[in-house]
């Protein structure tokens, strides 16, 4: 179990870029995707209406625009991800784009609040 949470730290600290280049490699490498997992699994829960919603404790910050101020947004990305300047910029212009996935409130309130107040604008899923 300890290896786990090591593995799942690690994997933690990687870009968005980074992760998705995992995911892609571990789909090629094994024959599968995630989607296709999730669609064998169905959906959470088993179905049971009457079970109350549970308060969501994990958030996908996506980057849904630049709001005219691309230069800003792109220095907030860089800060935010660690990505370079030409990762930042692909990002930025390629948006609506995951910016951190799998992200606390806290931290995506902050993140969403960065980027907005650099002109962007970001949804929380």
């Amino acid at each position: 179990m300890a290896d786990i949470k090591a593995l799942v730290e690690e994997l933690s600290k990687l870009t968005v870029l980074e992760a998705a280049e995992l995911a892609t490699a571990l789909e090629d490498e094994w024959g599968v995707s995630a989607a296709a997992a999730v669609a064998v699994a169905g959906p959470a829960g088993g179905g049971d209406a009457a079970a109350p919603a549970e308060e969501k404790d994990e958030f996908d910050v996506i980057l849904t625009g630049d709001g005219g101020k691309k230069i800003q947004v792109i220095k907030e990305v860089r800060g935010i991800t660690g990505l370079g300047l030409g990762e930042a910029k692909a990002l930025v212009e390629g948006a609506p784009k995951p910016l951190k996935e799998g992200v606390n409130k806290a931290e995506a309130e902050d993140i969403k609040s960065k980027i907005e107040a650099a002109g962007g604008t970001v949804e929380l899923k």
